[in-house]
């Protein structure tokens, strides 16, 4: 009895379905909203919305907070593909791309998966004023010496290069590296150096913060250089970044 017991346990910890993690959106509800009217008007269902927000009655009020589960798509890469090009079909930014996926680069390889929602709130709105910024900032005069008021930040730095087999070239505000390898662009967390800066980095002069990049967080950049070798060549290094004027 007891083997049988042990059996039956082993059998039923084999079905147990774990739950994968749920991707939603916040939604605060407005005057005249009901529990109907937010299912009907994100294609859910009132019961999804109460078992996903432990609601106990139909009854919401103004101002309240309504988690909503976001439609998920799975593409397969194809040879070709791009995650500028997919951002671009599925109207979403390629940092939602990085982050839903946990990329570190914009490399994807043929015949993988990526995980896509489509009507979630982009994590970088402004991409495309990120981009004019940028443009415009390339076009303008080099940048001032920096001056005794400059900030400086000491920063991790890696290199990357778009010499690479599945790269775009592209960087998230449009630049084409492709075009010109010698462009000088760092990737960069954009709450620490906002996209569009000059700046001026050690071992690699000025350059313009174009890009980012799903491993850039906090006080790490990226440079791009124009060969593999120069990008193994600089490896990992500590150096300092002073904003300039």
């Amino acid at each position: 009895m007891k083997k049988l017991v042990m059996m039956v346990l082993t059998i039923a910890t084999l079905f147990v379905v774990i739950p994968k993690p749920l991707h939603a959106q916040e939604y605060q509800v407005k005057a005249g909203d009901s529990l109907w009217k937010v299912a009907r008007d994100f294609n859910t269902s009132v019961t999804e919305l109460y078992q996903l927000n432990d609601l106990d009655s139909e009854r919401i009020f103004p101002g309240q907070i309504l988690k909503i589960e976001e439609e998920e798509i799975i593409h397969l890469i194809e040879r070709g593909d791009t995650l500028y090009a997919l951002a671009n079909r599925y109207e979403v930014t390629v940092l939602d791309l990085m982050n839903w996926n946990q990329l570190t680069s914009d490399l994807i390889i043929t015949g993988n998966e990526l995980v896509i929602y489509p009507t979630a709130e982009a994590v970088e709105a402004d991409q495309e004023k990120a981009a004019q910024t940028v443009q415009a900032v390339i076009k303008e005069e080099p940048a001032k010496k920096a001056s005794s008021e400059s900030k400086t930040l000491t920063m991790t730095a890696t290199a990357y290069t778009a010499e690479c087999d599945g790269c775009s070239g592209i960087t998230y505000t449009g630049l084409d590296l492709n075009k010109d390898r010698n462009m000088k662009v760092v990737a960069v967390d954009p709450s620490v150096i906002p996209l569009g800066t000059r700046v001026h980095v050690e071992g690699y002069g000025e350059a313009v913060a174009g890009d980012i990049g799903g491993a850039i967080k906090g006080n790490k950049i990226d440079i791009h250089v124009p060969t593999k070798d120069e990008a193994y060549s600089w490896g990992v290094r500590e150096v300092t970044v002073t904003i300039l004027e």
